[in-house]
């Protein structure tokens, strides 16, 4: 599996939005917004068992996730293949999103 480069790790850190795409038991893609998080060259999202992205990704550990600068479309970083679904250290990650893209100390949509 490739790395990410420097200047992309760097882009992910913007708050920038991405979109995650797992495969619907049908075959069909399911597409989500979702907040990216980068833990030692680690891409990540946080989602809730009960959703979609879970469920699915119990199924088909393969995702796929875009996210596309909002001010330039032309600089995008993506990824994809296969993921693992952790709970470990979830609301912590959570409470960092709330900070990245809130800049609330904690997630306040628990």
């Amino acid at each position: 599996m490739a790395s990410l480069t420097e200047e992309q790790l760097k882009f992910l850190d913007q708050p920038f939005v991405g979109v995650a795409s797992t495969v619907r038991d049908d075959g069909c893609p399911q597409n989500t917004v979702v907040w990216v998080d980068v833990h030692d060259g680690v891409v990540s999202f946080n989602t809730a068992y009960g959703r979609a992205k879970p469920k699915h990704l119990e199924k088909r550990p393969l995702a796929g996730l875009t996210v596309v600068d909002p001010n330039d479309s032309y600089k995008w970083v993506s990824v994809e293949g296969p993921v693992e679904l952790t709970t470990d250290g979830a609301d912590a990650q959570i409470d960092r999103l709330a900070k990245k893209y809130l800049d609330a100390d904690t997630y306040p949509f628990r």
